[in-house]
């Protein structure tokens, strides 16, 4: 964990997303954020697996709007054989401001590198404007 990277403008602490990661989130992308494992790797389904969301994943390489769209839409892996959401959908579960905390503590798994990277990916890119 980093503490000199930028996170992002929104004031959600890491605690809270914490919080509601391991409630809503761990399950499948592991307590520590570890991923499933073989995430690489097409299951049965054809489907990839829950990704890491630490160093060795790939959260990282998207934007704060991207992330936001795809913990609140959900999301399917576009390599994936089947159609159905692989990730549900959150928004009728999470409010926008709890959405925000869990992308904020992701971001604590990562390295300075990757925060600033993704800092960067997020420049134009942010969290949607929603009212609570």
């Amino acid at each position: 964990m980093a503490d000199d990277a930028p996170l992002s403008h929104d004031a959600s602490q890491p605690i809270e997303g914490e919080q509601i990661y391991q409630q809503h989130c761990a399950s499948c992308h592991g307590i520590d954020g570890e991923g499933m494992p073989n995430w690489q790797r097409p299951n049965a389904m054809g489907e990839l697996p829950a990704p890491p969301h630490g160093p060795e994943g790939h959260t990282w390489k998207h934007s704060d709007a991207m992330l936001y769209r795809m913990v609140s839409e959900g999301w399917r892996d576009p390599w994936n054989e089947t159609e159905r959401l692989t990730m549900p959908a959150f928004e009728d579960v999470l409010t926008p401001a709890e959405i925000r905390s869990v992308i904020n503590y992701l971001k604590t798994l990562w390295t300075p590198e990757q925060q600033r990277h993704q800092a960067e990916e997020s420049e134009g890119a942010s969290f949607p404007m929603q009212s609570e």
